[in-house]
């Protein structure tokens, strides 16, 4: 079985927060929403809920337990199983299908070329749950453009898929006002006619209040999530190098693995490691914290955002960086799997897919993950990833049956680990998507095209990682994390699903675009500090007191 819960520093997620353009509201999640300072009209959709007021919103929470972990989850890691599990004796976590058969629509992101509509894996996952979906897969890349779209048209799917990092602009307060209360479903015991949703952790259900009801079905996350530097390490011992431990090795083992002669580049863009290696906050709401001086800041207002954006400037301008990042064209993964760079960042789940997709035509290829070091070298200054970071919401005016559908399909998703029904989301059919080799499902060609993310992104039990014919990896994936989770804080908007009033909608909208641009060069540091100082007199000193306000009343998430 394969890991099911994409972290939050998801695929793409620069080019997801791009797009900005019609729908937007700041939100980063984590204890659900109250009622907050906001006009008439809105103010029911903005502030965070939290304490007793989110407690009589929740679902009941009901444990389940089908295998005991290997490694236990260890400073906010995610558990590993790297033991075989006995395929013949997997239990159902379900007695009978959920779903009725009635059709409904799914719209969401997908990275890489999606399934036909009527291949083997949808149809198996269509029986074995009682469902019928129609899969509207987007680009994962321009999920932001196709979302904020459809959210501001009349014409919205059943179900929609919404990652945290597009919370931003109107996007949050659309999600109130276009998607149900699943309350009458899900609150309290109701929950317990789906009980792979009551196992969901309530800490995650949190995040799933927009607006002062339970509108998301979460996607729980490990909080020692970080995006990760991937390097080939094939490559590495063949060559010589040394993994850098600090900025400055980090630029001259960059310059040392450059020939652009031979058209091998060191990196892609690595602004996401820049960020961790600096200690700069996460976007949204989350990017709120009060420091140790007591004074509440953004974190544009982080000394240390200005220090990561300069040191990734510097990469580009060394030439180390691939010319097609640096145009923000092609996959950087195929990319580094061809060996035309040598490291790059993305999220938690490709360090099992990469090894799998290259074991046949690349047996020599390994990958591993570069330890995040601090900016001189030390320790680094981690933030902690909101207990959930993807929902799926389902439109307001579904009828009973489609919402029934839908959450059907949603607690077949989120199966747990030893289960018949994780192990058919994770690998599909047997003989079809995957043979049994020594008691280890592999997944064959067909399974590698069609057994990839769709129905995983509909919910997710508690955060693990395990990889049967790879247990390595989910060792080393488990043990990164709670290398990395030792240097990890929390910021005081953690654990808080906040939704920004809508005057403050657009406010760092164009941060997204400006650090691109500063990056390649195509924009000056004043540009960035006036966007800054601009920031400031246009909302920004006001959204600060109204954080403070939010904070005063809910308590610091730290």
């Amino acid at each position: 079985m394969t890991p099911n819960s994409p972290s939050a520093s998801a695929p793409s997620r620069r080019s997801f927060l791009a797009s900005t353009a019609v729908a937007a509201a700041a939100v980063a999640g984590g204890v659900p929403l109250l009622t907050a300072c906001g006009g008439s009209e809105n103010k029911d959709r903005e502030g965070t809920t939290s304490g007793k007021a989110a407690d009589k919103l929740l679902p009941t929470f009901v444990a389940s337990k089908f295998a005991d972990p290997d490694i236990a989850s260890k400073n906010g890691s995610a558990a590993g199983y790297t033991g075989k599990v006995e395929l013949s004796a997997l239990a159902a976590s379900v007695a009978k299908p959920l779903g009725s058969g009635a059709p409904f629509k799914v719209m969401s992101p997908f990275w890489g070329s999606p399934p036909k509509a009527d291949c083997a894996y949808y149809t198996a996952l269509d029986k074995a749950a009682g469902t019928k979906v129609t899969w509207q897969n987007q680009d994962g890349n321009t999920y932001g453009q196709k979302l904020g779209a459809v959210l501001a048209s009349s014409s919205i799917p059943d179900m929609v898929v919404v990652p945290i990092w597009e919370l931003v602009g109107k996007i949050s307060n659309a999600v109130t006002a276009k998607f149900m209360d699943l309350g009458p479903y899900l609150a309290g015991d109701k929950v317990k006619k789906y009980p792979n949703l009551a196992a969901i952790p309530s800490d995650s259900w949190k995040m799933g209040i927009f607006g002062g009801a339970l509108r998301g079905i979460p996607m729980p996350t490990a909080s020692a999530t970080f995006n990760i530097a991937y390097y080939r390490k094939d490559v590495f011992d063949k060559k010589g190098y040394k993994v850098p431990t600090s900025p400055d090795e980090f630029m001259s083992w960059a310059k040392e693995a450059t020939s652009a002669k031979a058209k091998v580049y060191a990196v892609g863009d690595m602004s996401w490691t820049a960020f961790n290696v600096f200690g700069v906050r996460p976007s949204g709401t989350l990017g709120w914290h009060i420091g140790d001086d007591g004074k509440l800041t953004y974190r544009i207002e982080q000394p240390e955002y200005l220090e990561a954006l300069e040191w990734t400037r510097k990469l580009f301008a060394a030439g180390v960086v691939h010319p097609d990042d640096k145009a923000r064209s092609g996959d950087a993964g195929q990319r580094f799997t061809a060996g035309k760079i040598l490291m790059y960042n993305m999220d938690m789940s490709h360090w099992y897919g990469k090894t799998a997709e290259q074991a046949k035509s690349n047996p020599d290829f390994k990958i591993e993950a570069m330890d995040i070091f601090g900016s001189d070298g030390g320790d680094p200054q981690l933030w902690a990833s909101q207990p959930a970071n993807i929902w799926s919401l389902i439109r307001k005016g579904a009828s009973k049956e489609t919402v029934e559908n839908a959450l059907a399909a949603a607690n077949f998703a989120a199966a747990p680990y030893g289960t018949k029904e994780r192990m058919l989301v994770d690998y599909g059919v047997e003989g079809t998507h995957y043979t049994v080799k020594d008691g280890v499902p592999v997944k064959n060609d067909q399974g590698n095209q069609e057994v990839v993310n769709a129905w995983v992104m509909l919910a997710a039990p508690a955060p693990y990682f395990a990889h049967p014919d790879y247990p390595d990896v989910a060792r080393k994936q488990v043990e990164w994390e709670q290398r990395m989770g030792a240097f990890m804080k929390k910021t005081s908007t953690y654990g808080m699903n906040i939704v920004e009033p809508t005057r403050y909608a657009n406010l760092s909208s164009q941060f997204e675009q400006l650090e691109i641009d500063f990056v390649r060069g195509n924009k000056k540091l004043s540009d960035v500090q006036q966007a800054i100082s601009t920031w400031k007199s246009s909302g920004g000193d006001k959204l600060r007191d109204w954080y403070k306000k939010l904070i005063d009343k809910n308590g610091s998430g730290n």
